[in-house]
């Protein structure tokens, strides 16, 4: 895939991930290719990844359009993202990490620790958490060294509402500042290479996520903004 299918397609899947375009939302590729600025080439491109990654469904005459989700499976693809992740981190306990990696992942735990020592969470600071979480979630799962479990886990990922891009930002402050604390002891475990315990705090982390979405899921879909 050339660049800049790429850059449309990884676009669109935030869009998607993040409710600005609806469940069930048609998507047709002259007004996208126009928001986005490209020709219909690359959306085209996009829509039939997306397709084949289950964001999308395809219906004949009809065209692409956003797959709905019920509560249920997304709340399912925290289980199977529970599982997957919790033997990347054992993973990558058992092989150890090298110094770029311990040194990203403090980088990430320092720039959360900087953000929630606010005592608010400020709606400027959702973005920079997210991309911190994101960070901190890759580097584990690469330090990994399993490409099934990259590519198993980046699947459950891609629903929306399940995927480590996505952080709930309209919860307490405590909310965070515990997934935060989440962070620092599964990275604690990974470093000391104590694969048993990485294994088990990656797994009630993700787990700790998923109940946080069960119970504020009705709530985020109300305030989460929308296009067709």
């Amino acid at each position: 895939m050339d660049t800049l299918s790429q850059h449309v397609t990884d676009t669109l899947r935030d869009w998607v991930l993040h409710g600005r375009l609806s469940p069930g939302a048609r998507l047709e590729e002259i007004p996208l290719a126009a928001s986005l600025g490209v020709s219909r080439t690359p959306v085209r491109a996009a829509l039939a990844t997306l397709g084949n990654e289950g964001l999308l469904e395809y219906q004949p005459k009809r065209g692409y359009h956003v797959r709905t989700y019920a509560l249920e499976e997304i709340v399912a693809a925290y289980d199977v993202r529970a599982a997957l992740e919790g033997l990347g981190a054992r993973l990558a306990a058992q092989r150890g990490l090298d110094e770029a990696a311990i040194a990203t992942l403090r980088a990430c735990l320092a720039q959360g620790d900087d953000i929630l020592s606010k005592g608010v969470l400020l709606p400027e600071d959702h973005e920079p958490y997210q991309h911190m979480n994101m960070c901190l979630h890759n580097t584990l799962l690469e330090a990994a060294g399993n490409p099934w479990v990259q590519r198993f886990a980046a699947q459950a990922q891609a629903i929306p509402y399940a995927s480590d891009r996505i952080v709930l930002w309209d919860v307490a402050h405590d909310v965070i500042l515990r997934s935060h604390g989440d962070h620092h002891r599964v990275v604690d475990a990974v470093i000391a290479r104590d694969a048993p315990r990485a294994e088990s705090l990656m797994r009630e982390h993700v787990y700790y996520a998923g109940i946080i979405l069960r119970n504020n899921y009705e709530a985020l879909r109300a305030a989460t903004p929308r296009e067709a």
